[in-house]
């Protein structure tokens, strides 16, 4: 994909949730939630601190991760609905 954030931004593809309930019933479009959980696409350099050492990235691209149900700006690449938001946005790696 020929997109790189700057800074500390993270692009992020969400993760579908299951389409059906443990009981076998179907999930309609305008029942579910948005997921809270994703796929690192592609990450930044990092910010730079106030001495101006660049600061290290957390999370690497394909690591699975949680992050808030707010979070994040949709946008639309190669016909891919992904999302970008700052590290500091993402909860957790799933392990």
């Amino acid at each position: 994909m020929p997109f790189i954030p700057l800074h500390d931004r993270v692009l992020v593809r969400r993760i579908e949730g299951d389409e059906k309930t443990k009981g076998g019933l179907i999930i309609p479009d305008s029942a579910k939630e948005k997921p809270q959980e994703g796929e690192v696409v592609s990450v930044g350099a990092g910010a730079r601190g106030e001495d101006g050492e660049r600061i290290a990235m957390d999370v690497k691209t394909g690591d699975k991760i949680l992050f808030g149900k707010w979070s994040g700006s949709e946008i639309k690449l190669d016909g891919d609905d992904l999302l970008i938001m700052k590290e500091s946005d993402i909860l957790g790696i799933l392990a």
